[in-house]
């Protein structure tokens, strides 16, 4: 019989360890890996501190102290002195850096053709600009012709 849509997992029981085996030392839990490599090396090191007076062992962690490779692809950091720079060199760019340069200088070099009014754009905004102040002196005139229009009509009829 079902006892819902949950079923049971096998993994038994969990056990917790009491207050008292906490203290005593001795858990329910058995020891993983690496507290017994740790009481292992303790041990060791305690029996070679016996043998060894005054000598300290570095210990590293993973397989670094056991393999050691020339790679020839490992990039080794570098580090310049101010000292060491020689100013004559000429600087040697990235392509990106060079790229991003030359992307600003024809942007420079745009905008002073622009502000001359020499390239194709700042043509057409001039036309465009002369064509409304046209519109506009031809508006202005307009509404003076038709501003003396009703002053004379006014002065027509009040007389």
């Amino acid at each position: 019989m079902g006892r819902g849509k949950f079923k049971a997992k096998p993994t038994g029981r969990r056990n917790f360890s009491t207050l008292e085996e906490l203290e005593a030392g001795r858990s329910a839990r058995p020891r993983s890996f690496k507290q017994e490599q740790i009481v292992q090396n303790k041990q060791e090191d305690s029996d070679e501190s016996g043998e060894e007076s005054g000598d300290i062992v570095e210990r590293r962690k993973g397989t670094i102290p056991f393999i050691e490779i020339e790679n020839p692809n490992l990039v080794k950091p570098r580090s310049s002195k101010a000292k060491e720079t020689n100013l004559e060199e000429p600087i040697e760019l990235s392509r990106r850096e060079r790229e991003e340069i030359e992307k600003q200088r024809a942007h420079e070099r745009y905008m002073k053709l622009q502000e001359q009014g020499k390239t194709e754009q700042s043509r057409k905004d001039l036309e465009r600009l002369a064509l409304v102040r046209r519109q506009r002196a031809e508006a202005a005139k307009k509404r003076v012709e038709e501003k003396a229009a009703r002053e004379l009509k006014k002065a027509g009829t009040q007389t």
